[in-house]
């Protein structure tokens, strides 16, 4: 049964893995990885040396810390919304529902988008132009594609990330509620009190992982949403590897980005791990 899961980390994941040597080489696609000369660390100052790639890192930041505002506490709220619901179908079809946008792939999202909030053809701007309310531009204003960016993210993840915090709110017992009700407790205290401090762990746990993931973020959400005329917001770490690896040719470039992720990845991940244990004895490692 181990098989195929330890046959996929190791081809998928481990394998890949020679290939950081890019990184620190004159890669020629001809030569290989293997008889391409060795250039050390020039690739990485020559990286450090990039507007492109500080506007890149600092986008990543932004868009990744206001994601933790906004997305991270989307499905807890869901699923404790949804934990005390009380009609088993109505919870269940509702559940169902929630969970769909996660399935769709974020080219679909785009054109859903574009078709949504395009500022000539959207549908929301159709209806503000006739209640002769001059139109909003979502994506073409920073600012407002911000707003959506965020939006967009959270209705396409927040129903999924449920499943957890519903399975942690089933480790809860049941008679800790009853005895709060007979104690007078209101449903926000059950809530406040009870169910919280239930899910306390899980939450600290894929707050951790979330905070591991400050400097990776995925392609294709800022690229589909994206254009030019937000690139201020919208050009982010991997769309900067995209342009440098597959449109510019620059492998030890875009090798050397992805390499200096995944250190300041572990890096957040090791320091919010150990912040954690020293403040609330929790944590993942």
């Amino acid at each position: 049964m181990l098989l195929l899961p330890v046959a996929f980390f190791v081809i998928f994941k481990y394998g890949p893995m020679y290939g950081v040597l890019i990184a620190f080489k004159d890669f020629n696609l001809f030569q290989g990885i293997s008889k391409s000369p060795w250039i050390g660390l020039d690739t990485f100052r020559a990286v450090f040396k990039m507007q492109d790639f500080y506007t890149a890192l600092k986008n990543t930041f932004m868009l990744n810390f206001l994601d933790l505002i906004v997305s991270f506490p989307a499905p807890i709220l869901l699923a404790i919304m949804l934990n005390e619901l009380r009609i088993a179908w109505f919870k269940k079809i509702s559940q169902t529902v929630l969970y769909l946008p996660h399935f769709i792939s974020w080219i679909i999202i785009g054109g859903i988008v574009y078709q949504v909030f395009s500022t000539n053809t959207g549908i929301i701007n159709h209806m503000l132009a006739g209640l002769g309310i001059d139109p909003i531009p979502f994506l073409s204003n920073k600012y407002y594609w911000l707003l959506t960016y965020l939006g967009t993210g959270v209705w396409q993840s927040a129903g999924w990330g449920t499943i957890i915090y519903l399975a942690a709110l089933t480790g809860i017992s049941k008679e800790l509620y009853e005895a709060a009700e007979v104690d007078g407790a209101g449903r926000l205290k059950r809530i406040w009190h009870i169910t919280i401090p239930g899910i306390k762990p899980t939450i600290i746990v894929l707050l951790i992982l979330k905070l591991g993931e400050m400097v990776q973020i995925g392609f294709d959400r800022p690229f589909v949403i994206g254009n030019v005329q937000v690139r201020e917001f919208s050009e982010v770490l991997s769309t900067f590897v995209y342009k440098m690896g597959m449109q510019s040719g620059e492998y030890s470039v875009a090798t050397a980005v992805g390499f200096f992720q995944a250190v300041v990845g572990l890096v957040f991940i090791l320091t919010s791990n150990y912040i954690s244990k020293k403040t609330t004895d929790q944590g993942i490692i």
